[in-house]
């Protein structure tokens, strides 16, 4: 287990695993490393890149300093980013596509990124984000992970699936940090996106529903040097064995190619 120290104080954890060029992987919303499924990924990379996986602030082994800002969480990636040393490949799911963005945007040393099913309201200044954020200040522990699950379509049978398992208790343990995600997905739109030049791969399952497929098309549209390709998959996700080669095909890729 290692650190690192935010700019606000606050000690981030995080592990490094592999040999090559750095790779940080960046969980979703209510993931950290003991409870992600990124693992795979990780292995399955290590022998190409050296994996850095981590715990955003408010999961895991990582501390947490409030008041949350998404500029916080992007410190956090930052020093980490010094630590793997530059320049850094950024892998982003779900929400943590999102940080990965402002990371960019930010000015951080990214080489390139990979996002898998970024979830994107390309409005500027949404109302409907700001809604759903407070209601999830207003709600704690199995309500507000019920609440977000459910509000960002994760299908009956799947949700049923997840209540009483330890995933479902790692979700419950940070439900705190959801109102986070929220508050970074307000803070990214589609301005800042026409603002990221660093060459980009935006990915989607075959098996998502048609409103993650067509955020990741938004997505791709609006950054200036992006592609997109569609994976086979169950909803919102895939496999790590047919994401890893497609990973480390875009990341290996010459400089000078987009």
């Amino acid at each position: 287990m290692s650190y690192v120290t935010s700019r606000d104080g606050t000690r981030i954890a995080y592990q490094r695993d592999g040999a090559g060029p750095p790779l940080i992987l960046i969980d979703a919303a209510g993931h950290y490393r003991a409870n992600s499924p990124l693992g795979e990924l990780a292995e399955l990379l290590a022998s190409d890149f050296t994996i850095y996986r981590y715990d955003r602030r408010g999961r895991g082994e990582s501390g947490d300093t409030p008041p949350y800002a998404p500029r916080r969480e992007v410190e956090d990636l930052a020093a980490l980013i010094a630590e793997a040393g530059s320049p850094t490949s950024l892998y982003g799911y779900s929400s943590g596509c999102l940080l990965a963005l402002h990371a960019a945007d930010a000015g951080c040393d990214v080489r390139r990124l990979v996002l898998l099913e970024p979830p994107l309201d390309a409005d500027d200044d949404s109302a409907e984000q700001r809604a759903f954020t407070a209601k999830l200040r207003e709600l704690t522990g199995a309500e507000a992970v019920t609440f977000f699950l459910t509000s960002i379509g994760v299908p009956d049978d799947l949700l049923a699936g997840m209540r009483g398992t330890p995933h479902w208790a790692a979700m419950v343990s940070v439900a705190h940090t959801l109102a986070y995600d929220s508050l970074l997905s307000e803070a990214t739109g589609a301005t800042l996106l026409r603002r990221v030049t660093t060459p980009t791969l935006v990915l989607h399952s075959a098996g998502s529903t048609a409103d993650l497929s067509a955020m990741a098309a938004t997505t791709a549209a609006l950054l200036p040097a992006a592609e997109q390709r569609s994976l086979p998959g169950e909803w919102h996700g895939v496999p790590a064995a047919t994401l890893a080669p497609v990973v480390a095909d875009f990341l290996r890729r010459d400089p000078a190619q987009h």
